[in-house]
């Protein structure tokens, strides 16, 4: 695959690049790459029978999702501990309704992808925040407000995401094993969003390893690029809290496969590894070129960034509040990053760039980035 190769996404019905021509797309998290081979022709293969009547989720679509953790992650499923949804955002906001009640507190750590701030509000519940701390570009727990929140009656879910998004930190397996242990110990279910797992070149280590009472949601979407296919999958080997989760997703609709979910995923997961494995390595290159430019032109820096393709760049050289510099990038500069306030926490001092981009667009990015950089330092 020749990820350099440039796609024109413009009148596509691409959210992403729903925007002028004149601007850069690096915002919202899709890449602007195509399939692996695999998956195109799984979906051709559906195509030519022509015929998208209703389906139901196969046993061969359980059968990919546990080789690809075997073989990938090294952790053995049981297939029944696996139930298929078409959405991670959609399976939260189901087991948030199932699972806890109006007024209870649900626990993340911000900053944090910010649907699940809505995920949570908009179900009449209450967003607590154990805000993670920030020292020397990097992200830690604060385990002593943790525990406090944990132990308020009132709280009964936490949800993580991990690797973490905006900053792509990958928990350590010693993290991983004091939340849960805490969890455990105040009885507060721990949700898992583990859907940007596959994107990285650095280790990581699945709640499900250390956590059998646990409930991981992932997907192939983001490492594969198949967002709109909605397809994501459930875990959780607690037979009662998987029976409650079936329930809830079923009573909310969204427990079937369009026609084109099952085919892609099982293509992903079974014959997409190589392609993977590229795509990586590419957007590592992409993460090293964007951290030397970064450091060579500017006095911003990416924290984190084990994983994903998102960099979390801490712009507090510049500014305290990157809302107004992130209108300045876009309306004066034509790029378009993610303001980092939406993440709540420390957020107001970052950008969210996707890089995952051909590099010439991406040195494109970079420079108009540069330029705002320049701009924005002269006016403060």
């Amino acid at each position: 695959m020749n990820f350099d190769t440039k796609h024109n996404r413009f009148s596509t019905n691409s959210v992403k690049w729903n925007v002028p021509k004149d601007e850069i797309a690096m915002w919202v998290a899709d890449m602007d790459f195509r399939c692996s081979k695999a998956i195109i022709d799984s979906m051709q293969k559906k195509l030519e029978l022509g015929i998208f009547g209703y389906e139901f989720v196969p046993k061969a679509y359980y059968e990919a999702v546990v080789f690809w953790y075997k073989s990938r992650h090294n952790l053995s499923l049981k297939a029944n501990s696996i139930l298929f949804c078409n959405g991670v955002i959609p399976a939260i906001s189901s087991m948030i309704r199932k699972l806890s009640s109006v007024n209870d507190h649900i626990i993340v750590q911000s900053p944090i992808y910010n649907v699940f701030y809505s995920c949570i509000e908009n179900n009449a519940r209450k967003v607590v925040e154990n805000q993670l701390l920030y020292e020397n570009g990097r992200y830690e727990i604060d385990f002593a407000n943790l525990e406090k929140e944990l132990s308020n009656p009132k709280a009964s879910i936490m949800i993580l995401c991990n690797p973490h998004n905006p900053s792509g930190k990958i928990y350590t397996q010693k993290e991983l094993e004091k939340i849960s242990k805490l969890c455990k110990k105040y009885e507060v279910l721990l949700i898992s969003d583990e859907i940007h797992c596959d994107i990285s070149t650095q280790p990581y280590t699945p709640l499900a390893k250390i956590d059998k009472n646990s409930v991981t949601v992932t997907s192939p979407s983001k490492a594969f690029n198949i967002a709109a296919l909605h397809s994501a999958s459930i875990i959780t080997e607690n037979e009662k809290l998987r029976y409650k989760i079936k329930e809830a997703i079923n009573t909310d609709e969204i427990a079937e496969p369009n026609s084109f979910a099952i085919e892609a995923s099982i293509a992903a997961y079974k014959h997409s590894h190589k392609w993977l494995d590229e795509l990586n390595l590419y957007i590592e290159e992409n993460k090293n070129f964007t951290k030397n430019f970064l450091s060579k032109n500017t006095d911003l820096f990416v924290s984190g960034g084990e994983a994903t393709y998102l960099m979390w760049i801490d712009c507090e050289s510049i500014s305290n509040n990157t809302d107004k510099f992130c209108e300045f990038l876009r309306k004066k500069h034509k790029l378009y990053a993610q303001k980092g306030s939406i993440y709540r926490g420390n957020g107001q001092k970052f950008i969210r760039l996707n890089i995952a981009t051909s590099r010439e667009t991406l040195k494109e990015g970079l420079k108009r980035l540069e330029n705002a950089f320049k701009e924005a330092k002269k006016l403060a």
